[in-house]
Protein backbone atom coordinates (compact mmCIF):
# COMPACT_ATOMS: atom_id res chain seq x y z
CA UNK A 1 0.00 0.00 0.00
CA UNK A 2 0.97 3.64 -0.47
CA UNK A 3 0.71 6.28 2.27
CA UNK A 4 0.28 10.06 1.25
CA UNK A 5 2.39 12.37 3.26
CA UNK A 6 2.98 16.08 3.26
CA UNK A 7 1.79 15.23 -0.76
CA UNK A 8 3.99 12.66 -1.14
CA UNK A 9 3.71 9.30 -1.90
CA UNK A 10 5.89 6.15 0.22
CA UNK A 11 5.52 2.82 -0.39
CA UNK A 12 4.64 0.98 3.22
CA UNK A 13 4.00 -2.52 4.49
CA UNK A 14 0.22 -3.15 5.48
CA UNK A 15 0.81 -4.31 9.57
CA UNK A 16 -2.87 -5.87 9.55
CA UNK A 17 -1.61 -8.63 7.32
CA UNK A 18 0.25 -11.87 8.40
CA UNK A 19 2.27 -14.71 6.49
CA UNK A 20 0.65 -18.19 6.74
CA UNK A 21 1.40 -20.99 5.50
CA UNK A 22 -1.18 -24.44 5.30
CA UNK A 23 -1.93 -27.28 3.18
CA UNK A 24 -4.85 -26.80 0.51
CA UNK A 25 -6.26 -28.76 -1.82
CA UNK A 26 -4.79 -28.52 -5.07
CA UNK A 27 -7.45 -29.21 -7.31
CA UNK A 28 -9.40 -25.93 -5.38
CA UNK A 29 -6.75 -23.98 -5.47
CA UNK A 30 -6.97 -24.71 -9.04
CA UNK A 31 -10.63 -23.72 -9.41
CA UNK A 32 -10.05 -20.92 -6.89
CA UNK A 33 -7.25 -19.33 -9.55
CA UNK A 34 -9.15 -19.48 -12.26
CA UNK A 35 -11.83 -17.69 -10.49
CA UNK A 36 -9.91 -15.36 -9.27
CA UNK A 37 -8.38 -14.50 -13.11
CA UNK A 38 -12.06 -14.55 -14.17
CA UNK A 39 -12.91 -11.77 -11.06
CA UNK A 40 -9.80 -9.85 -10.87
CA UNK A 41 -8.47 -10.78 -7.66
CA UNK A 42 -6.50 -13.20 -5.72
CA UNK A 43 -7.04 -16.25 -4.08
CA UNK A 44 -6.08 -15.11 -0.63
CA UNK A 45 -8.87 -12.30 -1.22
CA UNK A 46 -11.31 -15.32 -1.77
CA UNK A 47 -10.24 -17.30 0.74
CA UNK A 48 -10.66 -14.38 2.93
CA UNK A 49 -14.35 -13.52 1.98
CA UNK A 50 -15.50 -17.03 2.45
CA UNK A 51 -13.87 -17.40 5.71
CA UNK A 52 -15.53 -13.74 7.31
CA UNK A 53 -18.95 -15.48 5.94
CA UNK A 54 -18.42 -18.79 7.09
CA UNK A 55 -17.32 -16.72 10.73
CA UNK A 56 -20.56 -15.20 10.41
CA UNK A 57 -22.14 -17.97 10.53
CA UNK A 58 -21.10 -19.98 13.01
CA UNK A 59 -21.96 -22.88 12.26
CA UNK A 60 -19.90 -25.81 10.38
CA UNK A 61 -20.80 -29.49 9.06
CA UNK A 62 -17.68 -31.10 8.14
CA UNK A 63 -16.93 -34.60 7.56
CA UNK A 64 -13.28 -35.22 8.60
CA UNK A 65 -13.47 -38.55 6.57
CA UNK A 66 -13.74 -36.49 3.34
CA UNK A 67 -10.58 -34.73 3.44
CA UNK A 68 -8.84 -34.57 0.27
CA UNK A 69 -5.86 -36.49 -0.44
CA UNK A 70 -4.72 -33.89 -2.82
CA UNK A 71 -3.21 -31.51 -0.70
CA UNK A 72 -0.54 -29.22 -1.07
CA UNK A 73 1.67 -26.44 0.88
CA UNK A 74 -0.08 -22.92 0.50
CA UNK A 75 1.52 -19.74 1.40
CA UNK A 76 -0.36 -16.44 1.66
CA UNK A 77 -1.19 -13.80 4.17
CA UNK A 78 -4.10 -12.98 5.97
CA UNK A 79 -5.63 -10.65 7.84
CA UNK A 80 -4.82 -10.84 10.98
CA UNK A 81 -7.82 -10.19 13.11
CA UNK A 82 -9.14 -13.04 10.75
CA UNK A 83 -6.49 -15.22 11.37
CA UNK A 84 -7.16 -15.42 15.02
CA UNK A 85 -10.66 -15.64 14.30
CA UNK A 86 -10.29 -18.43 12.42
CA UNK A 87 -8.04 -20.16 15.05
CA UNK A 88 -10.67 -19.99 17.70
CA UNK A 89 -13.32 -20.90 15.22
CA UNK A 90 -11.25 -24.38 14.19
CA UNK A 91 -10.46 -25.02 18.20
CA UNK A 92 -14.10 -24.90 18.80
CA UNK A 93 -15.62 -26.87 16.30
CA UNK A 94 -12.28 -29.49 16.84
CA UNK A 95 -10.87 -29.07 13.66
CA UNK A 96 -7.71 -28.15 11.51
CA UNK A 97 -7.30 -24.80 10.09
CA UNK A 98 -6.64 -25.93 6.52
CA UNK A 99 -9.86 -27.70 7.18
CA UNK A 100 -11.94 -24.88 8.02
CA UNK A 101 -10.25 -22.86 4.95
CA UNK A 102 -11.71 -25.38 2.57
CA UNK A 103 -14.77 -25.52 4.15
CA UNK A 104 -15.25 -21.96 3.55
CA UNK A 105 -15.10 -21.70 -0.21
CA UNK A 106 -18.57 -22.37 -0.28
CA UNK A 107 -19.22 -18.81 1.02
CA UNK A 108 -17.20 -16.96 -0.89
CA UNK A 109 -19.05 -13.58 -2.03
CA UNK A 110 -17.80 -12.46 -5.35
CA UNK A 111 -19.72 -8.92 -4.76
CA UNK A 112 -17.30 -8.06 -1.56
CA UNK A 113 -14.04 -9.52 -2.72
CA UNK A 114 -10.87 -6.92 -2.93
CA UNK A 115 -9.34 -6.67 -6.06
CA UNK A 116 -6.35 -7.17 -7.26
CA UNK A 117 -5.24 -3.96 -7.45
CA UNK A 118 -6.42 -3.66 -3.54
CA UNK A 119 -2.87 -4.07 -2.30
CA UNK A 120 -1.95 -0.43 -4.47
CA UNK A 121 -4.12 1.47 -2.58
CA UNK A 122 -3.16 4.90 -1.44
CA UNK A 123 -4.11 5.79 2.08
Amino acid sequence: MWKNINGKLYQSIDTARVKFRTNISKSLLNQLDKIAVENDTHVNYLLESGLKNLIELDTITFDKKCRPKDRVQYKTTYDSELLEQIKIFAKKHHLFINDVIEYSVKYIDLEEVKKSRHRFRIE
